[in-house]
């Protein structure tokens, strides 16, 4: 069988506590199901032609460089993009080749298909969670999508009890949502048993 194949916009060595606990590398893949008007990674869209493509196994091999440094720090791998969730199969090969002294981190829409978050809970640290709004008509108006997959998917998360090993991202979005919207979507996640968040204003450029 062929290994599962994956176009990477870019891979960052030497993170320090910004992606996850210790020293991380983070991996940007190609590809998003979003449309977000202030995208901070536009270079995730389009056909990806020009991005490198990794296999589980050289990916594996060209970070594994800072294999030190992930186990002394207790850090590892974070996948970002892009949306990571779309590649589970990549994701699940890539944790059996460096084992469970690596952390796997997730940053993540959450905007896939259910089965996706199941196959990955069971390999995955922790997840950085970047809702946008928990409002369906903000999240619509921002991304262009429903969020009716979100929602879904962080009633699983609560379900397995993993709330404890998210970051949800709750960002304050400069003409699409407010403070007042904002504390309705940290409530919302708190009634699930979400405890962990990060609030941060989105920094528009104006060029």
């Amino acid at each position: 069988m062929e290994p599962p194949r994956a176009k990477v916009i870019g891979v960052a060595r030497h993170r320090l506590a910004t992606d996850g606990d210790g020293v991380t590398t983070l991996v940007a893949f190609h590809g998003c199901p979003l449309h977000c008007r202030y995208c901070l990674n536009p270079q995730s869209l389009g056909d990806g032609g020009r991005f490198k493509e990794y296999t589980p196994e050289s990916l594996y091999r060209e970070v594994s460089i800072d294999e030190l440094y992930f186990i002394a720090t207790n850090g590892g791998v974070t996948f970002g993009g892009g949306e990571p969730c779309l590649r589970p199969q990549f994701i699940r090969e890539f944790s059996e080749l460096c084992g469970p002294e690596w952390r796997i981190n997730l940053e993540t829409s959450l905007n896939v298909p259910t089965a996706n978050i199941e196959a990955l809970l069971p390999i995955v640290n922790t997840l950085i969670i970047d809702i946008k709004d928990t409002n369906p008509d903000i999240y619509r108006n921002y991304t262009g999508q429903s969020n009716a997959l979100v929602l879904k998917n962080l009633r699983l998360i609560a379900e397995a009890g993993r709330q404890s090993d998210c970051i949800v991202r709750i960002p304050l979005i400069p003409g699409y949502n407010t403070d007042t919207d904002r504390d309705a979507s940290r409530k919302a996640l708190e009634a699930l048993g979400f405890t962990r968040f990060d609030l941060f204003t989105y920094q528009i450029r104006k060029h």
